[in-house]
């Protein structure tokens, strides 16, 4: 039928409109706006990793050491951990698809401003700013992926929508090592501040607010603007909203720590957190490491790039399996595996091949944990707090973004060699582990 139904069927549903998008079959303007959802993760992919790419040519020009570097890799980290609670938060009050355009011009705005930096606290500023909008960006895409998905394809979607990440990081590292072989670093940021402005219509025309977040507000007009969402995404309309629950917590980032809420708000702080510390130790690093190695800027990037291709990949099997095996065991399995890669990557190659390979094995894990994360995420919070609660999580977790590049910046300035820092930052993973183990977490319903 596809959405073909006739007007006097629509009239006389009485349903409510979340269990419709639940139900049935995802249409065909769903899976576009879910598709839009991977590109904004992609976009946002390029636009954390730009520095990592930037970070040899920022390094030889201004004459910075490592543990100056690393604070300049974590600043934008450091925005999206803010950006991520608060514009989060912020999403669940205002809506998910303004939240989302304005993150949108306050990214292009601060990759415009970081190609312009002068010194190395312009360009810490700008990457805050930066920051700000790819936090906000990443709370209000997990919601919207989830919201816009059916129950059987939840899961896959949100998984999907985490795989964008590296996506990003891949097309984009490959055209930034492209352009750092006969240019500037400073180009890497004025492509990115192009892509992502190129976004701005895309969302505007094809991106609608979801029914879920209307429902739940209850603004003015909300039946009218659920059954223009329904029409538009090819689903039956209704003829009034249902009732409002009672014990459905309002949006507020108190509710988080409400009873019911408080312990899968901590333990899934916890374990984003620690395992974040270990996934950016990698990202941030490669490029520096590999460069110190003896070998050019553009073929760090290269390097970087594969780490992605692992970390698409990963998160692409991690996708597929969410539709045969449990969730929670999933996500510990891949954690498991991260440790040991990461520890794997610290003994050394002997050639750039080899450094390659284990980089991007060690990608395929710990993207596939973050992936793992995320899709716990969206199941773990109700809709009322989702953005909310994702962005608390995320935010937070942030903070052990920006600690990861930050401590290995100083273990390394401190004499510790690659293999000490890589099992020092390794242990992030297995705290996650412990995190999950302790968790109160009801599997959702896995397709057969």
């Amino acid at each position: 039928m596809n959405g073909t139904l006739t007007e006097d069927a629509r009239e006389t549903a009485v349903e409510d409109p979340r269990a419709i998008i639940a139900r049935e079959p995802m249409r065909r303007a769903q899976v576009l706006a879910v598709a839009l959802c991977v590109a904004l993760n992609a976009l946002d992919g390029f636009d954390v990793l730009s520095i990592s790419f930037a970070s040899p040519g920022i390094a030889a020009e201004w004459g910075i050491d490592r543990a100056v570097l690393g604070i300049v890799l974590s600043m934008e980290l450091i925005g999206m951990a803010v950006g991520s609670v608060f514009i989060g938060a912020l999403a669940d009050r205002v809506g998910r698809r303004p939240v989302a355009l304005g993150c949108l011009v306050v990214m292009a705005t601060g990759m415009v401003l970081a190609s312009t930096a002068g010194n190395v606290q312009t360009l810490s500023a700008y990457r805050l700013l930066t920051g700000l909008g790819i936090g906000g960006m990443l709370a209000a895409t997990n919601a919207m992926t989830a919201e816009f998905s059916n129950a059987r394809r939840r899961n896959l979607a949100v998984a999907l929508m985490a795989a964008g990440y590296p996506v990003g990081a891949i097309v984009g590292g490959a055209i930034a090592s492209r352009l750092l072989v006969g240019g500037s670093w400073r180009s890497v940021f004025v492509f990115g501040a192009v892509s992502t402005a190129l976004f701005l219509p895309l969302v505007w025309f094809l991106v609608p607010e979801t029914v879920a977040w209307i429902v739940q507000r209850r603004a003015a007009g909300a039946l009218e603007r659920v059954n223009a969402v329904l029409a538009r995404l090819g689903h039956a309309t209704v003829s009034a909203l249902p009732a409002p629950s009672t014990d459905v917590p309002r949006a507020r980032l108190a509710q988080l720590f409400a009873p019911g809420l408080a312990r899968t708000t901590v333990l899934l702080t916890v374990g984003y957190f620690a395992h974040i510390v270990t996934f950016y130790f990698i990202l941030k690093w490669i490029p520096k490491i590999v460069v110190d190695m003896g070998f050019a800027p553009s073929t760090a990037g290269g390097v970087l790039v594969w780490a992605n291709v692992g970390g698409f990949t990963g998160a692409l099997i991690f996708s597929l399996l969410t539709q045969r095996a449990g969730l929670r065991r999933l996500l510990i399995g891949a954690l498991v595996l991260s440790a040991v890669m990461v520890a794997v990557f610290g003994r050394g190659q002997a050639d750039l091949r080899q450094l390659a390979l284990v980089a991007a094995i060690a990608g395929m894990c710990t993207n596939a944990a973050v992936v793992g994360f995320y899709a716990m995420l969206a199941q773990s919070f109700p809709t009322a707090v989702r953005a909310g609660g994702t962005g608390f999580v995320i935010g937070v977790g942030r903070g052990g973004a920006a600690l990861g590049p930050i401590l290995a910046g100083f273990l390394f300035k401190n004499g510790a060699t690659l293999q000490t820092v890589a099992l020092t930052m390794a242990l992030g993973s297995v705290v996650a582990v412990v995190a999950l183990v302790l968790l109160r977490y009801r599997e959702q319903h896995v397709a057969a």
